[in-house]
């Protein structure tokens, strides 16, 4: 351990650009001797971001050591797990190494933790890829990670098997955000609605809008929207490409009959979704982009373009109690528990 604190930030750890914070950094520090408010974690999986994972699979036609090879390379290159062309992440599971006497806590060496901080600001060293799932993003590996004094993390419950937890926690933020997000009597369309965030923000939705709001589900996936059908997460499933707004306008205008929505949740995986969400979103409402495939130079121009007042924000993947609104779904809800189940263990 090396007897200094570092930056409460991190900042201590940036190699270039100096005076960047480390998740807009190029290049981290992954040597992995801990400063005096770091912690140590011996990890196992990373869960890594669906915008992410895809776009490494695509470019990779979908092959396993190409998708090893390329995710060596960039935590060779810069210190940390965060893809050039998307810049985003994911987050990772692992167990407590080592804990610095300045960092606050309560965790103990042993304890199993997911940290709630993206990988695209977390130093890592890959020794070994122990194998690649492509049905769930995630990479089971050899290697260590810090978190900094800053770092948000979860302590992995005992009731729920750590690679299911892992997955939930991934997209905690969004379910916590469309329950903060969603009122009685509301209409909210959540796009991509059924995959893994999708799922949880749809039950969140349904319990809030009441009786008298509605939910609509827009997928691309027929599979997916049967899906959300047989779970009766939505008043009204529509299967539509979120990449042609004007179908999706379309389609959502005749369920709604001519009703805009009130928000909207968009959470698919792919480029240019944007305007979809956008034009069917009532003047004064809220887009609430969860996505880190989304352009926001796109989305803010183009609600320009069509006269949108909207407020579009951001897909903060951290909000208060994220993490145990995400894992109650899981306990409130059999049937999401017993899929995920299926999906992610």
């Amino acid at each position: 351990m090396k007897d200094v604190k570092g930056c409460p930030f991190g900042t201590h750890r940036v190699i270039e650009p100096k005076g960047t914070l480390p998740q807009a950094a190029y290049k981290i520090d992954n040597d992995m001797e801990i400063y005096r408010n770091e912690l140590l974690i011996d990890v196992k999986t990373l869960n890594v971001d669906s915008a992410s994972f895809t776009q490494i699979k695509e470019s990779c036609n979908g092959d396993i050591e190409c998708i090893k090879n390329t995710i060596l390379s960039i935590v060779r290159e810069r210190g940390k797990l965060q893809n050039p062309v998307t810049g985003s992440g994911g987050m990772l599971i692992g167990v407590v190494e080592e804990i610095g006497p300045d960092f606050p806590t309560d965790l103990k060496v042993g304890d199993k933790i997911a940290t709630l901080v993206s990988l695209s600001l977390t130093p890592l060293r890959i020794d070994e890829i122990l194998n690649v799932n492509v049905d769930t993003d995630q990479v089971d590996i050899k290697g260590k990670a810090i978190l900094f004094e800053s770092g948000i993390y979860a302590k992995l419950p005992d009731d729920i098997p750590e690679k299911l937890a892992l997955a939930v926690l991934d997209v905690a933020g969004a379910p916590a955000q469309t329950r903060k997000l969603v009122k009685p009597g509301m209409y909210v369309c959540i796009i991509g609605g059924g995959g893994k965030s999708g799922v949880l923000c749809a039950y969140e939705a349904m319990k809030a809008v009441g009786k008298d709001g509605k939910v609509i589900v827009v997928e691309y996936s027929p599979e997916n929207a049967k899906r959300i059908e047989d779970l009766g997460l939505a008043h009204h499933v529509i299967v539509a490409d979120a990449t042609k707004p004007v179908e999706v306008y379309q389609k959502v205008m005749e369920v709604t009959g001519g009703r805009y929505c009130d928000v909207v949740i968009n959470n698919v995986n792919v480029p240019a979704t944007e305007m979809s969400s956008i034009l069917i979103t009532k003047d004064e409402g809220i887009v609430y982009f969860f996505s880190m495939a989304t352009s926001f130079t796109r989305a803010a121009l183009g609600a320009e373009g069509v006269g949108k007042d909207v407020t579009m924000i951001i897909g903060n993947g951290y909000t208060k109690g994220h993490a145990e609104v995400a894992l109650n779904i899981l306990r409130e809800s059999k049937e999401i528990r017993q899929l995920f189940e299926r999906l992610y263990c």
